[in-house]
Formats: C-alpha cells, sequence, structure tokens
C-alpha cells in the first residue's frame, strides 16, 4: 500500500508539473494566424456582416411586393336616431340606419406596376452583391492592418534579440578588457567606454520592452486576444530576398482589373443607376392591378355576404411634369457613373502599378540589407581582432558593433517592409 501511495504521488507530482509547465508557457502566433483571428474577432468585419445580412432580409422584402395585398376592415356605428329617414304619408315615417356593422377583406394583385416591382427586386438582389464586396473590401484592409500590427511586434522582438546578443558580445568584451587592463596592457578608459556602450544597449533594451508592450496591446486589441501573453512568430525572418519569388506573383494591371473589388463594386454601382432611371421611368406608366374581396353588413337589420372582383388602372397624368424632370436626372446619373467606372478603372491600374514597384522597392532593399549585415557582421569581427592585436582602439571596436547592430535591424525592417508590400500588391491585383 506504502508502494502504490508513493506511486500515485509521483504521478500526480508529474502531471502537476507538466500541467504548470504548460499553463506557463506563452502562446504563439504566426502573422497568417493574427490575420485569421482578426477576420473571425474584428468589430469592423462583425459590422460588415451584420449589413450584409440586412441587405439580404431588404431583398427578402422586395421579393413580397410580387404578392397580393390583403387588408381587412371594419366599422360599427350607433346614433341617437336613424340617419336615414322616409315620409311614406302624412304622420307616417320611417327610420332606418340606426346603427349597424360592416367589415370586409380585400386582396389586391399588381399586374403591371411600369417594372417598378421587377427592378425594385433586382435592386435588393444588386445590394446584397454590392454588400458582399464591401465585405471583402473590409476584410482586406483588416488583414492588412493585423499583418502590420503583427510584424510591429516581430520586428521589435527580433531587435530585442539583436540587443540582448550584442549586449552579451558587449559582456565578454569587458571581462577581456578587464583583464588586459588588471594586467597593465590596456587602458582604464576603454573599460570606460565599454560599459558606457552597455548602458546605452540597458537603455535601447527598456524602450524596445515598452514598445513590445503597447505594441501588443494594440494587437490583442485588433484581434480579439483577451491578454498580451502571447509572441508573434515568423519564418520568414531568416528568409533571403531570393526566397520572395517576385517573377511569380507578377500580374498584369488590365487583368487583374476585373477581379479586384472595387471594380466590382463600381461595375455594379453603374448597373445600380440604369435600374433607378427604369424605376423612375416606371413611376409615370399605368399601373394595373385586380382583386377579390369578401364583404358583410346588417345595415337594414339583415345580415348580408356577398363576394365582389374588381379590376383598377392608375395613369398618372399630371406626373409626367415632375416626372420627366425625374427621369433626366436619374439618366445624368447613369453618365456619371460611367465616367466614375472609366476614371477610377484607370486609377486601379495605376494603384496595381504603383504597388508593384514598391514591391520590387522593398525587394531590393531587402537584398542591400542583407548583404550589409554579412558585411558588418565581418567588419566586426575583423575590428575586434584588430583590437586584440593593439592596431586600433575601443572606439573603433564599439563603432563597429554599432554599425552591425543597426544593419540588423535594417534587415529586420526591410523584410517586414517587403512582407507589407507585398500583401499590398496581392490584394491591390485582386487575390
Amino acid at each position: 500500500m506504502r508502494n502504490k501511495y508513493k506511486k500515485g504521488s509521483v504521478v500526480c507530482l508529474l502531471a502537476l508539473g507538466m500541467a504548470c509547465t504548460t499553463y506557463g508557457q506563452t502562446r504563439q502566433y504566426s502573422v497568417e494566424q493574427c490575420r485569421t483571428l482578426a477576420l473571425e474577432n474584428n468589430a469592423r468585419i462583425k459590422n460588415a456582416n451584420y449589413e450584409l445580412q440586412s441587405a439580404r432580409e431588404e431583398e427578402k422584402q422586395a421579393f413580397t411586393n410580387y404578392f397580393p395585398s390583403v387588408s381587412a376592415t371594419g366599422f360599427g356605428f350607433n346614433a341617437d336616431k336613424g340617419t336615414a329617414q322616409m315620409n311614406l304619408a302624412p304622420g307616417m315615417e320611417m327610420s332606418m340606419l340606426k346603427n349597424g356593422l360592416a367589415g370586409g377583406i380585400v386582396a389586391t394583385q399588381p399586374v403591371f406596376a411600369g417594372g417598378q416591382i421587377v427592378n425594385g427586386n433586382k435592386i435588393a438582389k444588386l445590394a446584397v452583391e454590392m454588400k458582399q464586396l464591401q465585405v471583402q473590401q473590409s476584410e482586406k484592409e483588416v488583414m492588412l492592418t493585423a499583418e502590420q500590427y503583427a510584424w510591429q511586434v516581430l520586428t521589435l522582438q527580433e531587435k530585442l534579440q539583436t540587443v540582448l546578443s550584442v549586449d552579451t558580445m558587449l559582456q565578454r568584451i569587458c571581462n577581456e578588457v578587464e583583464v588586459s587592463v588588471n594586467a597593465g596592457v590596456a587602458l582604464r578608459n576603454d573599460l570606460l567606454e565599454v560599459n558606457l556602450r552597455r548602458n546605452e544597449i540597458a537603455s535601447e533594451r527598456i524602450n524596445l520592452e515598452n514598445g513590445i508592450a503597447l505594441s501588443k496591446m494594440l494587437l490583442a486589441q485588433y484581434i480579439g486576444l483577451e491578454d498580451t501573453d502571447f509572441e508573434i512568430t515568423s519564418r520568414l525572418m531568416n528568409q533571403t530576398a531570393e526566397s520572395l519569388h517576385m517573377d511569380s506573383i507578377f500580374c498584369d494591371p488590365a487583368s487583374s482589373l476585373p477581379l479586384t473589388p472595387e471594380y466590382q463594386l463600381l461595375e455594379k454601382n453603374l448597373k445600380l443607376y440604369k435600374l433607378q432611371h427604369k424605376i423612375s421611368i416606371g413611376k409615370n406608366l399605368p399601373t394595373v392591378g385586380v382583386g377579390a374581396g369578401y364583404m358583410y353588413h346588417d345595415f337594414l337589420d339583415v345580415d348580408r355576404s356577398f363576394g365582389v372582383i374588381f379590376a383598377s388602372i392608375s395613369i398618372p397624368l399630371s406626373g409626367w411634369w415632375g416626372g420627366s424632370h425625374a427621369m433626366k436626372k436619374q439618366k445624368l446619373q447613369v453618365k456619371m457613373a460611367e465616367n466614375e467606372l472609366m476614371d477610377k478603372s484607370q486609377l486601379l491600374k495605376i494603384q496595381m502599378q504603383k504597388c508593384w514597384n514598391d514591391l520590387e522597392d522593398a525587394h531590393k532593399q531587402l537584398e542591400i540589407a542583407s548583404l550589409s549585415v554579412e558585411q558588418a557582421s565581418e567588419n566586426f569581427r575583423l575590428n575586434r581582432q584588430y583590437y586584440q592585436a593593439g592596431t586600433i582602439t575601443m572606439t573603433d571596436l564599439l563603432n563597429a558593433q554599432t554599425l552591425y547592430q543597426q544593419n540588423c535591424d535594417k534587415y529586420v525592417d526591410a523584410i517586414a517592409d517587403c512582407q507589407i508590400k507585398r500583401l499590398k500588391y496581392l490584394q491591390a491585383t485582386g487575390r
């Protein structure tokens, strides 16, 4: 029993230790996961989807106009005397309709309404399609913002790692210089310079940690996380400029234009104005309807009920005076939408070319930054050897170290800038 108790205790302790270790682990998210979380949790996406649902309800409401409209009416009255009186003979009078009840139900089916019902349903369907495209636009902007926030956190994390690595190198240099000073082969001023540089590194570390904390708060709020106990990871941090495969992502602006939600919205906007022009014409055409009803009354103290069918036609005679101006106005709106489609289509293609130029520029900057890191690393290594050989001063060595750190930071910034501009170009070409 004692052995079983000991084994059980060991198992419980191991399980508790594993649970504590798991609980204490910092969550890790990739840039892609941040985009996904933003699409799931961001308030702007939720509101865009609510607007889409609202447009779908309006489409269903417009469809009900195809069906008959049914109405029921009823009334009753009780007068102090008959509302209808007749003199039958001198001294003889008849009074009627002192009280009574009446009611009925009528169904009216529109037969022709100048195309207003048909075009109204087309507009409602078009509104749903436009809302869907607006949801896509919102998703693009949210994804881009989430990626920018994620890369901001990631670059600050990488710069913090560089600072920690530099501090480790300076610690080793400080130890070596301290030994040399004690041996009398180095000046104490060299040791002071190293310590001053380490103080600068400590200050940079504080600023980076504060920047990371603030950036995580912004990212967490944007993608719907409850706390900032997480890190951003990316396999792209060690990539080279060649790994981006620039040639494979280029797309001709003319062929990409129909794929963009912005261009599709412009097309549907033109279609919307054309439908509104048709409705303005329909409002000035005759409307025809047929209907049927069932009526009841007891006005003469006799219950009477009967059915009725009817047809109606309404012709807006005086409506053409103002209606003609409304039709001309809508026709001008159509021409304006056509001009807007042409103008903004050209601007969208220019925007695609600009995004490509920006991406090419960022790609070249990444190539330069990658080469500069290699050269700065080699320069620092050689300067350290030269200092140990006594051919350069500590100032020269620390300048080489600072140059190395600066180029590492530029390399991290170049990667982030290249990735963000890559996403912008893909979105601008409808991908």
